[in-house]
């Protein structure tokens, strides 16, 4: 039975850390299933030496459960990769990973995140929009596809609190 909206059924026994290179294979591994067009590991190599956030959230065990990849910009951040293994999805572990990289980006006193999104991901979408993102525009022809074809990217946006009383929930 899946979880009750808002609900967190993280793992008590998880952990999240910067994402080093030696985690690139399993990222890789777990990018691999989660997309018919994934990320190449010279994109997370590049991430990692830009300096950008990267993490990853990992098992007691060391199973690594997902990762996101976020570019600081001025007073805004930009959500580059948020994935969450398949097998592991729908259980509140993208949003915990989505809270920190907008807490962390209210913390450097950033005043919105931003993201692109496939327009045929409905999960990842509704998790956005159940988070407060709003969508704010379109790429088209964004995203590879198959057969040589292209997809439009959604662009969505997240105002982040502005005063010291504010917090993120």
């Amino acid at each position: 039975m899946p979880p009750e909206r808002g609900v967190l059924t993280v793992p008590a026994t998880t952990t999240v850390r910067a994402m080093a290179l030696a985690d690139i294979d399993a990222v890789l591994a777990v990018e691999v299933l989660a997309y018919s067009h994934p990320w190449t590991r010279g994109n997370f190599i590049d991430s990692l030496a830009a300096g950008y956030t990267a993490e990853v959230q990992v098992q007691a065990d060391g199973q690594l459960l997902g990762y996101s990849v976020a570019m600081a910009g001025v007073e805004e951040t930009h959500l580059l990769n948020l994935t969450v293994a398949p097998l592991h999805q729908r259980r509140g572990l993208g949003r915990a990973l989505l809270q920190r990289v907008a807490d962390r980006a209210h913390a450097q006193g950033d005043l919105r995140l931003w993201l692109e999104v496939r327009a045929g991901n409905a999960g990842a979408r509704a998790l956005y929009q159940r988070f407060g993102f709003v969508e704010v525009g379109l790429r088209r022809n964004y995203y590879p596809a198959d057969r040589l074809q292209r997809e439009d990217a959604v662009l969505m946006s997240l105002d982040l609190p502005t005063g010291a009383a504010d917090a993120l929930d």
